[in-house]
């Protein structure tokens, strides 16, 4: 099981609990993170060293990710699973396919890479490589079968995850925010590039912000992949009040007004918990310069992906600057009919995304792989 970032760590974790409540005594392996870990996966690799975001970024990391390449593909060809399981993290895991199918190992992909809006080409890449497709958007479903690819809509994870622990009053006691004072979150991403490129913007907005309205109060939640140490230079640095919450992002969201936040999952899970945010995205000048020639979609942000509009904000490159995005922010605070508009349109997007159980459903689609003469196509 490969899972290359804080997300995919998560998801694989459920579908490694499920598989060993359906299958009893069954060996897993593979690259992971905190979670993956706690559900008895042998992490051969960490996540944490893996996730980095932008065709620059990667080449900056390779050797590291070469490393771990050569790892598994070594076990492939030496000592073959019975099964592959690969979440997400396309640009490796479709390499590591290759290697697999070359050695006679069933891979099972589960969580698609994004081949609906850019670099569509990698469909047939994947038609070659992937037994089966496990996908969580229903409408990924026809664009794999128009390919030939065996493909079954699971659902979205999210839907069994994304849960606050407590009500909003008693983690306001708990961590001994003022229910008076609005609330804004500051969500840097799950990966160290993320924290090198956007956190400082982020910093810069909630400084300015501050200055303005100084009754605001700020939390930011601490991904799994990173540690208290990556932030604390910058958070330093800014001397701002930040209420650090560590590996609890669904409370980190429920205590907010409104939130900054980095692309990616995060916005899906923003989107669920029904708060109003504003998407930055910001990579450097090369990977943008290529990226806006080969996306196919209209956001960068996943929920207004999956909503088909431009339910919230999004502030890309340049515009990604603290004077724009507090903007959006006192927008937010200020008017309560655009909120209110923007939250309902939010909470909308979890109808699109089916009903729970999802890792349950990749994990019997794994066990039917796993079946002597299996074939789920």
């Amino acid at each position: 099981m490969v899972a290359g970032e804080a997300s995919g760590d998560h998801h694989g974790a459920a579908v490694a609990a499920a598989l060993r409540e359906r299958l009893g005594d069954v060996d897993i392996f593979g690259i992971g993170g905190v979670r993956m870990r706690e559900a008895g996966v042998r992490t051969l690799v960490d996540a944490a060293e893996m996730a980095v975001v932008g065709l620059v970024e990667v080449v900056a990391h390779f050797p590291t990710i070469y490393r771990a390449f050569s790892l598994l593909a070594g076990i492939l060809k030496r000592q073959p699973p019975d099964l592959l399981i690969l979440i997400d993290y396309p640009d490796f895991n479709l390499r590591l396919a290759r290697v697999a199918k070359k050695h006679g190992v069933k891979v099972l992909y589960y969580i698609s890479p994004q081949v609906w809006a850019w670099r569509s080409g990698r469909v047939h890449t994947i038609a070659r490589r992937v037994d089966h497709m496990a996908v969580v958007f229903p409408f990924e479903v026809p664009f794999y079968e128009r390919a030939g690819v065996p493909v079954t809509f699971v659902g979205h994870p999210l839907l069994d995850s994304v849960c606050p622990s407590a009500d909003r009053s008693a983690l306001q006691r708990e961590f001994g925010l003022d229910p008076a004072r609005m609330t804004v979150g500051l969500f840097p991403g799950s990966r160290r590039s993320e924290l090198r490129s956007l956190f400082p913007t982020i910093l810069a907005t909630a400084r300015l912000l501050r200055e303005r309205h100084p009754d605001l109060q700020f939390v930011l939640p601490l991904a799994t992949s990173l540690t208290r140490a990556d932030l604390e230079p910058q958070l330093t640095e800014a001397g701002l009040p930040v209420t650090v919450i560590p590996n609890r992002s669904y409370d980190a969201m429920l205590l907010c007004d409104a939130i900054v936040t980095v692309s990616g999952t995060v916005t899906l899970e923003i989107a669920l918990m029904g708060v109003p945010m504003v998407i930055i995205y910001k990579v450097s000048p090369l990977t943008y310069q290529i990226g806006i020639r080969l996306i196919r979609v209209d956001h960068v942000g996943l929920c207004n992906i999956v909503a088909g509009e431009r339910v919230v904000p999004e502030l890309i490159q340049h515009d990604a600057e603290p004077e724009k995005i507090a903007s959006e922010i006192e927008k937010m605070l200020g008017d309560r009919e655009y909120s209110a508009v923007m939250t309902a349109k939010l909470k909308g997007i979890r109808d699109r995304l089916g009903s729970g159980g999802c890792s349950q459903r990749v994990a019997q689609l794994a066990a039917e792989m796993l079946s002597p003469g299996a074939d789920i196509s």
